[in-house]
């Protein structure tokens, strides 16, 4: 996610800590890398014009030159000004305070929009709503087999459009609203048409639903893979018919970060979600000043933190704290670990949420295949409860044995077994000392 971006930002960062002083001198030069990353990310030429004016403004101020770290002040400075850009703070999605609340979905074919719905949906579930789901494109049947696929699997309720209501759309509206105000349901998420590029018939039609179901949120959709291409189509969309938020879809396999970037300084219109996988799940609430760190590698320590609170079984966590502290962790308790991570996501997702300094240094740069985990757990599972017990055991004959019954070659049990070894023995320096002092006891 954003790692080209996140790369480049990340160099101008570490030749600040290198200067000394902060003089216009070196200034001009940082700012200078600063602006061709940017651009090279394909942020909006106007966007990076006014950032690199503002932070040049606050660096160079008279109590920065004179503080005992300027360095750390101006990449305080760049942080806070791409959390400025970004949106400044997390908005909530609104809801009416007088069931139903309407959402409608907009964007550009091919934007994932109609995923997005069935994403959006799963995240209200767990407010305790009861959504109801409509496609309502007058001339793509097949989007309406697409949603209704989606509701299916999700086990969602869909309204299905008869084709005699097609030609009447206006009093096919207002039946959707009469139908999910009987049956309370709450939210009403509205799939609409897309086309590939915009055109007027499409903003008519936009513009009439819109105008009879008089959403509480009308909410763009843009691919974050297309750039600049997804902001133009945002700013054509809110002139032509008005949006209250956006949802940047594919943001796990935009390296650049363009779009992300842009986004809600040329709308002026906020960023409230993210799409960062294919599975419903991977819907995210977008915190600006967590993704301006994360761009900068300081990390996101708090989505970490959060995805481990909603997944992570806390009793096998505080076990797990007490073995580590007393150097008791064996490799079965590796195990139930990898199976912990795993229900956090992609463990490549998970350690770009680490800093990149300190005892993090060059760890979130690893080159990291999921697939190895899923591995490892076979590995593991191949072994004898002894062997899992007290690995020291597993001589050459055993690590035959295991690869054999695990269908991995013995060059991965020994790997397997090598980092263990280096885990535990990383886990007795002292400087993870005072980090497990601070875990549960």
């Amino acid at each position: 996610m954003l790692d080209q971006l996140s790369a480049r930002l990340q160099k101008v960062m570490k030749f600040l800590r290198g200067e000394g002083k902060i003089t216009e001198r070196n200034m001009a030069e940082a700012l200078k890398m600063l602006r061709m990353a940017l651009l090279e990310a394909d942020v909006n030429y106007m966007v990076v014009k006014d950032l690199e004016e503002r932070i040049k403004e606050k660096a160079l101020d008279q109590r920065v030159l004179d503080s005992l770290t300027p360095a750390q002040q101006v990449i305080k400075i760049v942080r806070d000004e791409l959390t400025s850009i970004l949106g400044q703070e997390a908005k909530k999605l609104k809801f009416e305070s007088s069931p139903p609340s309407i959402f409608m979905l907009v964007g550009l074919q091919g934007s994932g929009k109609t995923t997005t719905c069935g994403k959006l949906a799963n995240w209200v579930l767990s407010l305790n709503k009861n959504p109801l789901l409509v496609s309502f494109d007058l001339k793509r049947p097949a989007a309406q087999d697409q949603l209704k696929m989606i509701t299916n699997m999700l086990k969602l309720p869909f309204y299905e459009l008869a084709k005699e209501q097609i030609a009447s759309p206006k009093n096919t509206l207002k039946e959707i609203l009469k139908h999910t105000k009987n049956q309370s349901y709450d939210p009403l998420i509205v799939d609409t048409a897309g086309r590939l590029h915009v055109d007027e018939e499409l903003m008519e039609e936009l513009w009439m639903v819109k105008n009879v179901l008089n959403p509480t949120e009308v909410i763009y959709v843009g691919d974050s893979m297309t750039g600049q291409d997804a902001v133009r189509s945002a700013q054509l969309f809110e002139e032509k018919i008005g949006l209250t938020s956006i949802i940047l879809t594919k943001l796990d396999g935009d390296a650049r970060g363009g779009a992300a970037l842009s986004m809600v300084s040329v709308t002026k219109k906020p960023i409230k979600f993210v799409g960062v996988g294919e599975k419903f799940e991977k819907f995210e609430v977008f915190h600006p000043d967590r993704m301006a760190s994360r761009i900068l590698g300081m990390g996101d320590m708090l989505t970490l933190i959060e995805k481990a609170e909603k997944e992570a079984d806390m009793r096998e966590a505080e076990e797990f704290a007490r073995k580590l502290r007393k150097h008791e962790f064996t490799l079965e308790d590796f195990k139930k670990q990898l199976v912990q991570l795993r229900k956090m996501g992609s463990l490549s997702q998970f350690l770009h949420m680490l800093p990149t300094g300190g005892m993090f240094k060059n760890i979130s740069t690893m080159n990291i295949d999921d697939k190895k985990m899923v591995y490892f757990e076979a590995i593991i599972n191949s072994m004898t409860a002894k062997e899992r017990e007290n690995p020291k055991i597993i001589g050459g004959r055993r690590r035959a044995r295991i690869a054999r019954g695990s269908g991995r070659p013995v060059s991965e049990v020994n790997q397997l077994l090598k980092q263990f070894f280096e885990m535990k023995k990383m886990m007795k320096k002292s400087q993870f000392q005072k980090l497990l002092s601070d875990l549960p006891k």
